[in-house]
């Protein structure tokens, strides 16, 4: 481990609809918790999401001398999922300063490093929803 990384903080957050996600990343051994629970103890769905960016970084830098402590709130499971994983892909760039790596979350998944911006359509004045129209009766 070399001095620059070795006492290196990077505070970095992902955003995906309602939920908002904080990740710190420091020198460690590669331990990742979400909400002060490792995120081994996730559903498999949503423990695959969050292992991408570590197991491609692992593959391209061939190590993980990092711990994440990953704060989420707001949002359903699955957008706390993918801000979570935003977080953390950003954060591991950041603390390698890798372009390499960079390039390689992009090919792979763009929504590793770039947030997808889609929210919900607010609703129309008069109406029950934001596209379904008011229901009308002609009898």
């Amino acid at each position: 481990m070399s001095i620059e990384t070795k006492y290196k903080k990077i505070v970095v957050s992902g955003k995906r609809k309602e939920a908002k996600a904080k990740a710190v990343i420091t020198s460690g051994k590669g331990d990742v918790t979400l909400n002060g629970k490792k995120y081994e103890l996730l559903q498999l769905f949503d423990r695959l999401r969050i292992a991408e960016p570590l197991r491609i970084a692992e593959q391209v830098l061939g190590k993980n001398t990092f711990d994440a402590k990953i704060t989420i709130h707001g949002g359903g499971q699955k957008g706390q999922t993918e801000a979570a994983r935003l977080a953390l892909a950003k954060g591991i760039v950041k603390f390698y300063n890798s372009d390499e790596l960079k390039q390689v979350y992009l090919q792979y998944d763009r929504n590793m490093l770039i947030a997808d911006v889609r929210r919900k359509e607010a609703c129309k004045p008069g109406d029950s929803k934001a596209r379904r129209s008011r229901q009308t009766s002609y009898r």
